[in-house]
């Protein structure tokens, strides 16, 4: 994952030179073929909630630290970009329902991905 303060989030995936799989995380080796031919790429920004739901307990500390007022449930899921892979991320929002197949932009890569409504984005922009 990069990230940059000036810059765009992205995140960097892996493309088989052999076969064309992309893979996320980039990945030296390829998951269909097992070609070492790999490419690092740049991911699409934008994608679709594939699925999710409302995290209602604090993960497993370490490596997650919670912030000094206590635990706040989140929305997690997995947004599907155009290159075909599910990304795992935290997404701004509070109801599955309302987020499964909502269009959504990465905001954030690190220390993990976050993506909120496309549309959300663009007015603020």
């Amino acid at each position: 994952m990069n990230q940059n303060e000036n810059t765009t989030p992205r995140l960097r995936g892996s493309r088989c030179d052999d076969c064309a799989t992309v893979a996320f995380p980039a990945s030296v080796t390829c998951q269909r073929c097992g070609s070492s031919d790999i490419s690092a790429i740049d991911l699409s920004t934008v994608g679709t909630v594939w699925t999710a739901t409302i995290q209602r307990f604090p993960p497993k500390s370490p490596p997650y630290v919670p912030p000094a007022e206590g635990f706040v449930p989140f929305a997690v899921g997995y947004v599907e970009l155009p290159e075909g892979v599910k990304v795992e991320a935290l997404l701004d929002g509070t109801s599955p329902a309302e987020l499964i197949g909502r269009e959504v932009e990465l905001v954030e890569a690190h220390p993990v991905p976050r993506f909120a409504s496309a549309a959300t984005t663009t007015e603020e922009n």
